[in-house]
């Protein structure tokens, strides 16, 4: 057995189960203030509680949630176990009352319109995603703590570090740690397994046999769940933007057309943008999504999982676990020398390590060679290279509901191709997951989660 890369990023890492709408801007800041209020309750000294929120956390905050994901955050509520209804209640309360019950069960006095600072012009210098938390007593802080919420739920504090709790920091031992695709393959290889089967191996170190077999049936429960809570919302997402949920009318058509026997050559295509809508459509509207690898791209990997399990001809238990193993593996990878983050290297960090993982863990459950589930993510990524990310309004409504659906169609495609190929190809995933981040360095920022640029300033939202 041997070690892991410092901060081991597994399958419960990438695959979380929390609220919408945004894991960088909602499930993020609410750990990072769970965190923050669980410290200071063992002080038991504060008597106030001021959040000040930094670069794309203040330019989109407030149409991704993120100041309601403090409140909820300092009052002890976790995105894993929260009722999406609770939380509206919750945070309802602490604005008419003015007041905070925090994580230990002590009152503070706390007014979200004065205590959660939006400084939108500032920019900390580790990550646009920053949050500075100080509890005070009287006019003296008995607690200050800065923290980076780096996309996928990840959170870091000021020093870089894993917060506990953000992911699995390891390191544990396991039989065969990798760090990048080259090395995965090369290990894979050398013990005769499927990309599958390593990271099976690896995560059974880490969990046990039947953790592993419990944590996969709650990950692909959970994603079920939210397509089916998905094609039954009704009307219009919440933000001013009046965009309409359209899954459910998307659902009756195509129900309507096969109880009319109407043969259509291009009917899975229909389905997999109906699962991919719902997810993203419920995601808007603050329900519970799975990080995919997050909230504004959760709707990718649960709609071509649903397209394995519909149609595909003896699809089984086994490759849906094979789909979510290979698929994590890859998001490990992308998040390890890149970025899964909007606001770090733009959409492509999101929806395109999204297409990437579903299309590689496609080709796993399909039965690919390991080289083809590698081509399979390359072709995934690297066709959503330079992907912008400007939401319309701040909201994780135009254009990301839609640009799921096409993420998800577009992964079935990379698989596809990779798999009427023998696995050889020019460009390997290692180069693109580079270039990639390279492309996110030089990416203006307004074109990173700011709603400074692109369709975020040529849309008018009235």
């Amino acid at each position: 057995m041997t070690q892991p890369p410092p901060h081991w990023i597994g399958l419960f890492d990438l695959f979380r189960i929390g609220i919408g709408p945004s894991s960088s801007h909602t499930v993020g800041p609410m750990l990072a203030s769970a965190y923050f209020a669980a410290q200071t309750a063992g002080l038991g000294l504060s008597d106030r509680i001021v959040v000040e929120l930094f670069g794309s956390l203040a330019l989109t905050g407030k149409g991704h949630g993120t100041d309601a994901a403090v409140i909820l955050g300092l009052s002890g509520a976790r995105p894993d176990t929260i009722d999406p209804d609770e939380a509206v209640n919750i945070v309802e309360d602490v604005r008419r009352v003015r007041r905070l019950v925090l994580s230990g069960g002590r009152r503070i006095a706390f007014d979200p319109a004065t205590d959660i600072v939006f400084r939108p012009r500032e920019m900390l210098p580790f990550h646009p995603n920053a949050l500075r938390l100080t509890a005070s007593a009287g006019d003296k802080a008995v607690l200050a703590r800065t923290y980076y919420s780096v996309g996928g739920g990840f959170v870091v504090d000021e020093h870089g570090e894993q917060m506990a709790g953000s992911a699995n920091a390891g390191p544990a031992a396991m039989p065969y740690p990798f760090a990048d695709a080259a090395e995965l393959l090369e290990r894979a290889d050398a013990a005769g397994l499927s990309i599958a089967g390593l990271m099976r191996a690896n995560e059974t170190s880490l969990h046990g046999t039947a953790g592993l077999a419990e944590g996969i049936g709650r990950i692909h429960a959970a994603m079920r769940a939210c397509v089916a809570r998905g094609l039954r919302g009704e009307g219009e997402l919440p933000g001013g933007l009046r965009v309409r949920r359209r899954a459910p009318d998307l659902l009756r058509r195509l129900e309507d057309r096969a109880r009319r026997n109407e043969a259509d050559p291009l009917e899975a295509m229909d389905w997999v943008n109906l699962w991919a809508l719902a997810v993203n459509e419920e995601n808007a509207a603050g329900g519970r999504v799975v990080t995919a690898p997050t909230n504004g791209a959760a709707g990718i990997i649960p709609a071509v999982l649903q397209y394995y399990e519909r149609f595909v001809p003896g699809a089984h238990a086994a490759g849906v676990e094979a789909f979510l193993l290979a698929a994590a593996a890859i998001g490990a990878i992308i998040k390890r020398n890149a970025s899964i983050s909007g606001a770090e290297v733009g959409c492509q960090g999101e929806v395109g390590s999204a297409c990437a993982m579903a299309a590689a863990g496609l080709a796993a459950a399909l039965g690919g060679s390991n080289a083809q589930v590698e081509n399979a993510a390359e072709i995934g990524l690297e066709h959503n290279l330079g992907l912008t990310c400007d939401p319309v309004a701040g909201l994780v409504q135009v254009p990301c509901i839609e640009r799921n659906a096409i993420g998800a169609v577009k992964a079935i495609n990379a698989a596809r191709l990779a798999l009427h190929g023998d696995g050889t190809h020019l460009v390997s995933l290692d180069q693109v997951v580079a270039t990639m981040r390279q492309t996110g360095l030089d990416m203006s920022h307004k074109y990173k989660e700011t709603s400074l640029g692109g369709l975020a300033v040529n849309v008018i939202a009235c």
